[in-house]
């Protein structure tokens, strides 16, 4: 009735739209006992520790959603400036859902965050954990011990150093402090940090007795990626944890504390494959998207796209590394 069916091979397109709303429209796994995949992406729905603004909480739905716009057949994504197809089969990514929250209880809410992260651990996969604020960084870092010695890398614009207020040890100004106390934790790099209300003076002195390096993008910009990466352990174990505020709000407004001064998504999209190559990331983290701050939904978009970008580096350097094993394997049996 509309053209011969003999024109075109009729396709099932998924269009972004349509379906159920998964991370990029990949598989669906919510029994982690299941779980069988190279990447583990999971939602930490999770506001109880924000100082100011809420909303974080509905930050993994609005990533998810403004993923599907990247979700063109799942057969890989084709980068034109690097020449590379990235995320592409026989590479198993799966959506593993929400971690289960209990309005009003902390204790519950990281007990369960950390035994999904470990499950994933266990299981072998990357976790890529969508936040949430960023408090949820505690128990998810804790969760990482087996994987230890770690160095971690934070893109922030602020430094996370806070010991306590007024008791509170677990809000969303304290995961740094809290990580530099596990001791499969050896070595920070703070970057992105600035201005004023950042930190206490006192906190940058003990982030720094730490040894942690801190940097704002200003230094960043002045020394360049290579400068930053001269500054990180080389070859080691990375766990990335991503706040968006680190990005400009010019670009991503929809978080709870913006501040002035941040990256452009070129230049953290740089890091990030530097920072691939540099050493190992086990796990990441994308934290304080605030859906209810953007009604343009850019910030959402923004942060979908950096996780891919993320997924997609990592993944591709595993994938160079296990060619060259097998290149040297193949060398060796031959002599």
């Amino acid at each position: 009735m509309y053209r011969s069916k003999d024109q075109y091979e009729k396709q099932n397109l998924n269009l972004p739209f349509t379906g159920i709303c998964s991370f990029a429209k990949y598989p669906i796994c919510t029994n982690l006992d299941e779980l069988d995949a190279d990447v583990a992406i999971i939602g930490v729905p999770y506001d109880m520790g924000t100082q100011w603004r809420s909303g974080t909480r509905f930050g993994p739905r609005a990533i998810r959603e403004a993923s599907t716009l990247y979700s063109f057949g799942l057969g890989g994504s084709y980068d034109p400036e690097r020449d590379e197809v990235f995320i592409a089969p026989p590479l198993k990514i799966v959506d593993c859902g929400d971690v289960d929250m209990v309005h009003g209880d902390l204790q519950q809410c990281f007990e369960n965050i950390e035994a999904a992260v470990r499950r994933i651990v266990s299981k072998g996969a990357l976790p890529v954990v969508l936040g949430g604020d960023h408090s949820i960084t505690i128990p998810v870092a804790q969760a990482l011990d087996s994987l230890g010695p770690l160095c971690v890398i934070q893109i922030d614009a602020h430094l996370d150093w806070a010991g306590e207020r007024s008791g509170q040890r677990y809000g969303h100004g304290s995961p740094m402090r809290r990580m530099a106390e596990m001791s499969h934790f050896s070595e920070m790099a703070q970057l992105g940090i600035r201005g004023v209300g950042s930190s206490k003076k006192e906190d940058f002195d003990a982030a720094r007795n730490y040894g942690s390096i801190i940097m704002s993008p200003r230094e960043i910009r002045k020394i360049g990626i290579e400068g930053v990466l001269s500054q990180i352990p080389k070859g080691a174990h990375y766990f990335i944890t991503f706040d968006v505020d680190g990005i400009d709000p010019s670009v991503c407004p929809g978080t709870g504390t913006p501040s002035p001064g941040g990256f452009s998504y070129d230049e953290v999209n740089e890091l990030l494959e530097a920072i691939s190559k540099h050493g190992e990331v086990v796990a990441f983290d994308f934290v304080e998207v605030s859906p209810p701050y953007d009604p343009t939904g850019m910030t959402s978009q923004t942060a979908a796209r950096l996780i891919l970008d993320f997924m997609g580096f990592i993944l591709k350097e595993r994938e160079r590394k296990t060619s060259r094993v097998l290149k040297n394997e193949t060398i060796n049996l031959r002599k």
